[in-house]
């Protein structure tokens, strides 16, 4: 299976601009923001209810505490919000105020109840391509761990972002640029 592609900055703006054109245009842009933003995965995502990104005081938290039965491999994981993708809960939420927590955050327009993970990859999937970029919806996971990498954010704290248990895990999904390989060759 080849990788996902790594997105550059103009490709995430327009694939969110693209995603917001929908007729499920805030959904979607969350899902993808949470994805490419958040390194969140699409199982993780799919899984979130209103109750784990609205805090107490109705605003987006700062920290989503993902579950063990919300993640992969069975153990609980918290992701941080940075700014960016905190503004598009925000915008979300102030839409999305009537919701209790235990519904959806990202919902099914057919049935009102949680996406299921294999319909979300291929929603994603099929905004990549309607923005002219042909990759899987696993794109913005790698493409927050090359980010971060590319930040120069080590490999153990990108691990803990990405909520793997293997080091070499997050190593595989961080490309390197050239530029990345022209500073390290004339480093010291």
């Amino acid at each position: 299976m080849a990788k996902a592609k790594v997105l550059t900055k103009d490709e995430v703006r327009r694939v969110l601009r693209i995603a917001e054109t929908g007729s499920h245009g805030q959904r979607d842009k969350l899902a993808l923001a949470l994805s490419i933003m958040g390194g969140m995965r699409v199982g993780e995502i799919a899984a979130l209810t209103i109750g784990d990104v609205r805090g107490l005081d109705g605003r987006a938290v700062d920290i989503i505490h993902l579950a063990k039965h919300q993640t992969k491999g069975n153990r609980s994981r918290r992701v941080f919000v940075g700014d960016e993708l905190r503004k598009i809960l925000t915008v979300f939420l102030s839409n999305s105020q009537k919701l209790a927590d235990a519904a959806p955050l990202i919902a099914s327009s057919r049935t009102g109840r949680h996406m299921c993970t294999v319909t979300l990859s291929m929603r994603l999937k099929s905004i990549y391509r309607a923005a002219g970029i042909d990759t899987s919806s696993h794109a913005g996971r790698r493409t927050f761990a090359t980010r971060k990498n590319e930040l120069g954010i080590g490999m153990a704290t990108i691990q803990q972002l990405m909520g793997h248990s293997s080091i070499q895990t997050t190593a595989i999904y961080c490309a390197v640029s050239d530029e990345q390989l022209r500073n390290a060759a004339n480093a010291g």
